[in-house]
């Protein structure tokens, strides 16, 4: 059995967490092996495995929303570009940051089952990790290992799968970021929509009146994962 809490679901308990020194990220302690082990897979497949983002809490997720809200960090467009978001409507803004960033409350990386992955070979130490769908395509530095992490996927030798794999109209395609099944799923079915409005209404968000007006369809577009 599987202990969670309203707490853990919303990024505010940080109990079930696990430290890995090898990979340099905090987990839940339910997934770490599985995750140590796609590590060592690719690393038998010529790839170093690393972890670009793992658990992230509830301030942190408000801390980043806050600042695109505010324009004190970037907000991209599809193609990956910066937009000015002082030209957008309330709504377009919230929307606009919801394509790249979730919610405070509404990330799975709150939960410690989800990981940001790259893998490289011969890497340019001087190159700067962006975390974009091209550097997982064509000759993208990280295209070899995506292609190999979309046959271990595949093919069901690892406990992981990809929740933003494809443009459902929501969040961006994310290859990189990788859910474990067995928890991620039960932790999906004990979050809910009225959980996440109740720690948002008692919130210092950045516009927060338009995030709840529009919450309905934030949750069905940007939350809910099929």
């Amino acid at each position: 059995m599987t202990d969670w809490t309203p707490e853990l679901l919303l990024g505010l308990d940080e109990r079930a967490l696990m430290e890995s020194p090898l990979l340099a990220c905090r987990v839940h302690r339910q997934m770490l092996d599985s995750l140590l082990f796609l590590a060592e897979r690719a690393a038998s497949a010529g790839f170093i495995l690393k972890v670009a983002s793992s658990y992230r809490s509830f301030d942190r997720q408000l801390l980043i929303w806050n600042n695109k809200a505010r324009g004190l960090r970037p907000v991209l467009n599809d193609a990956g570009e910066a937009i000015d978001i002082n030209t957008l409507s309330e709504r377009d803004k919230v929307f606009a940051i919801l394509r790249w960033s979730a919610l405070p409350g509404a990330s799975r990386h709150h939960w410690g089952t989800d990981v940001d992955v790259y893998g490289a070979v011969h890497l340019d130490p001087e190159y700067q990790l962006q975390l974009t769908f091209a550097e997982t395509q064509g000759d993208g530095p990280f295209a070899e290992f995506h292609r190999w992490l979309d046959g271990e996927l595949a093919q069901g030798n690892s406990d992981f799968f990809r929740p933003y794999a494809r443009d459902r109209g929501g969040i961006a395609p994310e290859p990189w970021h990788l859910s474990y099944t067995p928890l991620a799923t039960f932790f999906s079915r004990h979050f809910t929509q009225e959980l996440l409005r109740e720690q948002l209404e008692q919130t210092d968000l950045a516009l927060k009146e338009t995030v709840l007006e529009n919450l309905d369809e934030i949750y069905r577009r940007f939350i809910v994962v099929d």
